[in-house]
């Protein structure tokens, strides 16, 4: 059964230690709690000592996150609903807007826990930067299935 990853990339508004920024961090904690309480979550891989990429950079801070879950309805359902659909409700109050169209996230499928990393987390993004939503690296709203087939999610 193959698994899929999704790596998020954003940038804060206020330094790390700022409030709203705390702010940010106590509702990711509940998210993730909330993600590791579905039964769907696998894997959660910490961000600490990862150069950031250069689409991170610019003049916000960047937040990372890299996730493997069991299905990809089951990530897709988990992103809108409970916690996290309150997070990005509130994403403009601790997150940078972009001026130019921007990939927050992206998604694909893997064999195993083990072969997901950030190295290629960064490869997928940027693959989809200059290629746009193909079975190698997508998003949501342009979604394959893990035969390589597009597919509707709800």
């Amino acid at each position: 059964m193959a698994l899929v990853s999704i790596y998020t990339v954003g940038r804060l508004n206020h330094p790390y230690d700022h409030p709203a920024s705390r702010e940010f961090y106590e509702m990711g904690f509940k998210v993730m709690r909330q993600a590791s309480l579905s039964g769907h979550l696998l894997e959660e891989f910490s961000s600490e000592g990862v150069s950031f990429p250069e689409e991170a950079k610019g003049k916000g801070y960047p937040v990372l996150t890299l996730t493997v879950w069991n299905s990809l309805h089951s990530l897709y359902r988990f992103t809108y609903s409970g916690k996290h659909s309150q997070a990005l409700q509130n994403r403009s109050k601790w997150m940078e807007s972009y001026q130019e169209k921007h990939l927050s996230y992206v998604v694909w499928w893997t064999e195993k826990v083990k072969d997901v990393s950030w190295e290629e987390a960064f490869k997928r993004y940027n693959y989809y930067i200059q290629h746009g939503p193909t079975p190698f690296a997508f998003d949501f709203k342009h979604a394959f299935d893990e035969s390589g087939e597009k597919c509707m999610l709800k």
